[in-house]
């Protein structure tokens, strides 16, 4: 059975097709559109009338999706790319490509991806990490999705940073209509915003990190500020979900130092007399959750 997975991102949309055990058949990204919903349903249609007729097969479709459905009114709700917030997106796309069509939070995907054949494979329990242009969480219990009654499982992202310290309160705004949240802290723009606010100087991710591995001592503190916020901020998960694997993913996860230096510090944060919960890069990229919109077809 071919499986379609299409990743809807802030900035980039990308559709794969895998087989019945999980083989790559195709992978095709394209600019997002922002700010135009009708753009955004016929670009989906598009990657997938495109990809079926390349493949002759005809697939299930599963969409990773910056929100999720309201279980009240079936509309999009919290998503950071805010023209799909208050659409009928499930429904829309059901009536243009003429079958079912499975909607997650892109975190949830992400977590599904690696639970199932990525770094959390074989784990019961596995948190899925999002650092990208949000920050999002997804949770993974004996194979299968954890959603809750509201459907916000894993929303990490829209809690406050833990354990603030007084020049964090009351944090940046939020996009959500709160200050402070996980999100402003650690998602892919803040370590920049960060940076500036102690230095006067706004530079990239890749500039400060390239700075710090050569010893320039202000993006070396711009990067311990930011880890020793994510180490609280999971330190947070842990005690309330003690989880047997944490994932990372999105673009802010592909620095290195995190995977060593998170778990060496949160073990101030959490309640126990030792920590053994492992904090693994993902298998399949930092954009694994397409993987996962897929697996939902199973």
């Amino acid at each position: 059975m071919l499986r379609l997975g299409i990743d809807l991102g802030g900035t980039k949309t990308e559709i794969i097709a895998l087989d019945d055990v999980g083989r790559e058949l195709l992978r095709k990204r394209v600019t997002t559109e922002r700010g135009d919903y009708d753009v955004t349903l016929q670009t989906i249609v598009s990657l997938v009338d495109d990809t079926e007729r390349e493949l002759g097969d005809r697939g299930s479709v599963g969409i990773g999706t910056p929100g999720a459905l309201s279980p009240a009114t079936g509309l999009m709700r919290n998503c950071n790319s805010t023209w799909l917030n208050g659409q009928a997106l499930r429904d829309d796309l059901i009536q243009r490509l003429d079958r079912d069509v499975l909607i997650e939070n892109d975190a949830n995907c992400f977590a599904l991806s690696e639970a199932t054949d990525g770094a959390g494979a074989g784990h019961r329990v596995v948190f899925g990490v999002i650092l990208g242009t949000g920050v999002g969480g997804g949770v993974v219990v004996d194979g299968k999705l954890l959603t809750g009654p509201n459907r916000i499982a894993g929303e990490w992202g829209h809690n406050p940073l833990p354990w603030p310290r007084d020049e964090e309160r009351p944090g940046p705004a939020c996009y959500c209509g709160k200050n402070g949240c996980i999100e402003t802290f650690l998602c892919g723009p803040a370590l920049s915003r960060d940076h500036a606010q102690h230095n006067g100087m706004e530079i990239s991710t890749h500039e400060i990190v390239s700075a710090a591995a050569q010893g320039e001592a202000c993006s070396l503190a711009s990067l311990e500020r930011y880890e020793d916020r994510l180490a609280r901020a999971l330190a947070n998960v842990i005690n309330i979900l003690d989880p047997d694997v944490i994932v990372l993913g999105g673009g802010m996860s592909n620095i290195p130092r995190w995977h060593q230096r998170v778990p060496e510090l949160w073990t101030q944060w959490v309640f126990s007399d030792r920590v053994d919960t492992p904090l693994l890069r993902n298998r399949h990229g930092d954009s694994s959750g397409v993987r996962g919109a897929a697996w939902l077809g199973s």
